[in-house]
């Protein structure tokens, strides 16, 4: 999943000359766990659907508790180069419980019949919305064919009242068991406005065993890997991505 991640940073970079050197940093199966704010996660998530789905031919199967209303501002401007065909490859979904979830995900393959394949990437927006609800996260069997998982978290650990503020979130210590990889995005309070007006700034960088077992991989010439990106949000919303 997280080279579906490079694949949004690629497309969506700003024009510094560097693109030629960019390295597809993890193993195609990771599955990735996108941690930041809640709205700057979802606009990323829906960047990754249809970035799947047009460059890739990826069926998408996009599951979220919130009905999206708009689309973030960078893919209204790339909508007029997709075509019909590629929107079809994305189906919404809104279970509004985990367990309408868990039932939703478990019979993707039931609607897969004759020539139709299942999904080949599946996308959790807000899973902390899940898993506050009742009932629990399990394993289950896994798909007929490979399947990579991306899914977005808001942790409220941080500045927990009574807490150490430098304690890991228990939760994003459970869910890095099944998420190889986990991108983060950290709002960067100290970067200068722009002249044009104000603009939000976000650190963005990858990091877990996905990524190390894919760095242990490569010879060490194609060891300068891309795994830190600054990301700008325009007054238009549109997205910006810049390698660090």
């Amino acid at each position: 999943m997280a080279d579906i991640l490079t694949l949004v940073f690629k497309t969506f970079i700003q024009h510094s000359g560097k693109t030629k050197d960019l390295k597809i940093i993890a193993p195609s199966k990771c599955s990735t766990l996108v941690v930041g704010d809640c709205s700057i996660n979802r606009s990323l998530l829906l960047l990754a659907a249809v970035t799947a789905a047009a460059e890739l031919g990826l069926k998408v199967s996009f599951f979220t508790q919130v009905q999206i209303q708009s689309l973030p501002g960078s893919l209204q401007e790339s909508m007029s180069n997709l075509s019909p065909e590629n929107l079809k490859k994305i189906k919404f979904a809104y279970p509004r419980s985990l367990e309408d979830l868990l039932q939703d995900v478990a019979s993707l393959h039931e609607s897969a019949s004759g020539s139709a394949a299942p999904p080949s990437l599946i996308i959790v927006d807000g899973l902390e919305g899940y898993l506050r609800g009742p009932g629990t996260l399990e394993e289950r069997a896994a798909s007929l064919a490979p399947c990579r998982v991306i899914a977005s978290f808001q942790s409220e650990w941080e500045g927990h009242a009574g807490g150490d503020p430098s304690a890991p979130d228990p939760v994003l210590s459970v869910l890095d068991r099944y998420f190889q990889v986990r991108c983060t995005l950290d709002r960067d309070w100290n970067s200068a406005p722009a002249v044009a007006g104000p603009q939000n700034t976000w650190h963005v960088y990858l990091s877990g065993a996905g990524i190390t077992e894919a760095s242990l991989a490569k010879d060490e010439e194609d060891s300068s890997l891309a795994r830190e990106w600054r990301l700008v949000i325009r007054p238009n919303r549109s997205m910006e991505f810049t390698m660090v």
